[in-house]
């Protein structure tokens, strides 16, 4: 059982808080990713579990025992850091073998368990060769290695591609995957790439500022984000935000409640998109007031490219100010003449630098915000 929990913990320094009052139960065999930003609180979180760091206030649980004073090398958890942390004196098999040794295991369980993990990430044939004649990812390699072979409870990653290339990266970030599919052991991972947060978790935790902003499955996080900040922050591109006005129909229009680009007591000038029916009760008391409109790029379609169905007051014009091709599909950079965004469209799009170019919102798809407390409307 290597359940974690994290009970209203805190990390203050010197009377600043780095982790405010994070609470998280991690199950037993989960991945478990932490990502946000620079100086989000998600290492010093990781620290925190891993007893590198003592907590300020809260409770600290791993496999039902309260770890809060217990010293790390007797929490039964092993961590991968970012610079490999290798003794370059030593060979792959020392380096893997130096801790067991330490905590007096015979001569035939070292080997035993070396020959093991150097068969799971695939090195046998490194074992005798010394950090600086290894690449980066076979040392990332040997870093985990030599954590498998303390087959501990939990497993801690702090950043352990960053160091990579990125052709590396994809790789290492499947060859983790499949490690923890094999091991079926808990790992806590933490990472400021949102594309590996999406691709290795099976939760993720995402933070901000010491504070934990949500926490869901991938598909979750991307389609139903909890406030402004993780919509942001999860998606690449990100998804687009604009400001914009909610209205009742005026004179001449469809009956429903629309968003405007301009306060329409002022001007009727702008891009004017109306909600579908199922929106406006939601949205009802934010009527004549500012909300924040989010849509991602892959929502938003070339009108003259689209063959599907759109719904009513869906069309916007705008610009195009950048193309961007990328292969597999094209980014427009675009401008409505007040606001800026970006679509993502299919690679066969012939779209051109300074062409006004009619546009479609899935209007199912879109995110509303309010604009004081970031919170999601919808």
């Amino acid at each position: 059982m290597a359940e974690v929990i994290l009970k209203n913990v805190w990390k203050r320094y010197d009377g600043t808080a780095a982790v405010k009052g994070v609470s998280i139960e991690i199950p037993d065999k989960e991945f478990f990713v932490l990502v946000g930003p620079s100086g989000c609180g998600k290492s010093t979180t990781l620290r925190m579990i891993a007893g590198l760091e003592e907590a300020s206030d809260g409770e600290i649980w791993i496999g039902g025992k309260k770890v809060n004073d217990v010293p790390p090398k007797d929490r039964d958890i092993a961590m991968v850091f970012q610079n490999y942390a290798l003794y370059p004196h030593m060979t792959v098999y020392e380096n893997m073998a130096f801790g067991l040794k330490l905590r007096g295991y015979s001569k035939k369980e070292i080997q035993d368990r070396v020959k093991e993990a150097a068969e799971i990430l695939n090195m046998s044939n490194l074992m005798h060769r010394k950090p600086k004649e290894l690449s980066g990812g076979q040392r990332q390699r040997v870093a985990v290695g030599r954590a498998i072979v303390r087959k501990p409870k939990v497993f801690l990653f702090d950043e352990p591609l960053s160091n990579l290339d990125a052709k590396l990266r994809v790789q290492m970030r499947m060859e983790l995957s499949k490690l923890h599919d094999r091991l079926q052991t808990t790992m806590i991972y933490v990472t400021h790439d949102q594309v590996e947060a999406m691709t290795m978790g099976d939760r993720i935790c995402v933070m901000k500022d010491g504070d934990v902003q949500q926490i869901a499955a991938p598909l979750e996080l991307y389609n139903s984000p909890s406030n402004r900040f993780v919509a942001g922050f999860i998606g690449s591109p990100p998804m687009n935000f604009i400001e914009v006005f909610i209205s009742e129909k005026l004179q001449g229009e469809a009956k429903g409640v629309w968003l405007r680009e301009n306060d329409p007591q002022i001007s009727s000038n702008g891009m004017q998109i109306k909600l579908i029916p199922e929106m406006n009760e939601i949205v009802k008391s934010y009527v004549g007031k500012k909300v924040i409109f989010g849509i991602r790029p892959e929502n938003i379609y070339d009108k003259l490219f689209h063959s599907g169905g759109f719904s009513e007051g869906s069309s916007v014009k705008a610009t195009i100010e950048v193309v961007e091709p990328m292969g597999s599909e094209k980014y427009l950079y675009l401008n409505t003449g007040k606001n800026n965004f970006v679509a993502r469209v299919e690679p066969h799009n012939s779209a051109k630098q300074q062409q006004d170019i009619d546009l479609v919102f899935n209007m199912e798809t879109i995110h509303l915000f309010d604009p004081d407390s970031g919170k999601t409307i919808l």
